[in-house]
């Protein structure tokens, strides 16, 4: 029997899985050879010709306190790459470092290590500058939404007198994307405030790939101009890492900008569902716990038949990644008892469980993972140590026929399948 192998992330190496060519019905990656598109370097390119507003150049000057929000070590964002241009565009207009702060977007993550922080900016960066994760118990009020969603933010970033945020845009399951206003709502809200918004997810719209008529999108947006983002920076990154797109300016037509290159890139369409979905998260960080690689298991799910199999790849070397999320889980609940605990009282970590929760009652989920194969069994898991093995019980248990789709780098790929 011929064989194709593929290669797969898992954590920071990478897995050959080889599936019988006649099973095998397609990889789904983005749509052409991204690496050729764009400007040499995307990120000046798109510094000089900002989206829907004026360049940064123009809303800096000599004394201005400038915040500008990066995200944490749970993204893959480069960080690295993008605020040095930042910096140069800012020391040019006579911005002085002791002037700028840099505030890592942590929401409800854990704290980080300086090494870590280190690592996301840059030594150099990280020396001359303030870099600090947000800190979550000293926030203020800015008002409410219209949603009802009060707006507690960063201390740090409503002193200073701009606000840049930084970012990369993926799919996200709820929120539609990641990137723009996200970056401060929930990145540095807190966890009330978060709470708030997140219960949205339970509203029709809240989808991922979507922004219009999406309630959680709707009211970060609407919170992040209560706060008063007043620069955005975001990347496309292609399966590596590596930027293949940016675009800077308004919050809000900037970051649209930046959906719609993701959109032609990663947004793909099916004939219909397959029998086995073999996934990987796409590797660390995105795969760094459960609670992080549930993103790539949301995009499989909409390629997945109902009785199906979901292989995931996701090493979890962290692993859960939230107490809530992993107690809902193990707690032996249905999906719908799960479902209603979230509707009455939403919290968060139970969100996500909720999510795992359905898509397991809908296909099998067999993950392979460094998590603990008794725990995974009770929260509806079947543990592999080795994707191989995954791969032929997948096989086992759909037939001889079943046809199998390849999504290597799972959180970052929407399948959509087509309506007939």
């Amino acid at each position: 029997m011929t064989e194709i192998g593929i290669a797969l992330p898992w954590g920071r190496t990478v897995f050959d899985v080889r599936i019988p060519k006649g099973n095998l019905r397609g990889v789904l990656e983005a749509k052409e050879p991204i690496r050729a598109r764009g400007d040499a370097d995307p990120v000046a390119a798109a510094l000089r010709s900002p989206v829907g507003r004026w360049l940064l150049s123009d809303i800096v000057a000599p004394g201005v306190r400038t915040a500008i929000v990066v995200s944490d070590v749970t993204r893959p964002c480069p960080t690295d790459q993008m605020l040095p241009v930042i910096l140069e565009q800012l020391s040019d207009s006579g911005v002085r470092d002791e002037d700028v702060s840099v505030i890592f977007a942590l929401g409800t993550h854990r704290g980080q290590t300086a090494a870590e922080q280190k690592r996301l900016v840059g030594e150099d960066l990280f020396e001359r500058l303030d870099c600090r994760d947000f800190d979550r118990n000293d926030v203020l009020s800015v008002g409410e939404t219209s949603r009802g969603t009060e707006v507690e933010v960063s201390r740090a970033v409503l002193g200073a007198d701009i606000c840049i945020c930084l970012g990369n845009i993926d799919f996200h399951y709820f929120a539609g994307y990641t990137g723009g206003l996200k970056a401060v709502m929930p990145g540095v809200c807190s966890e009330a405030t978060i709470r708030q918004n997140h219960r949205l997810m339970f509203m029709p719209g809240s989808v991922g790939g979507r922004l219009e008529g999406n309630p959680v999108r709707e009211d970060i947006e609407e919170a992040g101009t209560l706060i008063g983002v007043d620069f955005v920076l975001n990347v496309v990154l292609d399966e590596d890492f590596e930027i293949v797109g940016a675009v800077a300016g308004d919050p809000l037509s900037a970051h649209r900008a930046g959906c719609k290159l993701l959109d032609e890139l990663y947004k793909i369409e099916l004939r219909g569902p397959a029998d086995v979905v073999l996934v990987s998260a796409g590797g660390y960080p995105k795969d760094i716990n459960l609670y992080q690689a549930q993103k790539a298991l949301w995009n499989a799910a909409r390629a997945v038949k109902d009785g199906g199999v979901i292989v995931l790849l996701a090493e979890c070397a962290e692993g859960w990644g939230h107490d809530t999320f992993e107690s809902w889980l193990l707690s032996g609940d249905t999906p719908e008892i799960l479902r209603e605990r979230a509707e009455e009282d939403f919290v968060l970590g139970g969100h996500k469980a909720v999510s795992v929760a359905e898509t397991a009652d809908r296909a099998s989920i067999y993950l392979v993972s460094a998590l603990d194969a008794g725990t995974c069994q009770w929260a509806g898991l079947r543990h592999f140590d080795d994707p191989q093995s995954a791969v032929n019980a997948a096989l086992d248990a759909t037939g001889p026929a079943a046809d199998v789709l390849v999504m290597p780098h799972g959180a970052a790929t929407l399948p959509v399948v087509a309506s007939n």
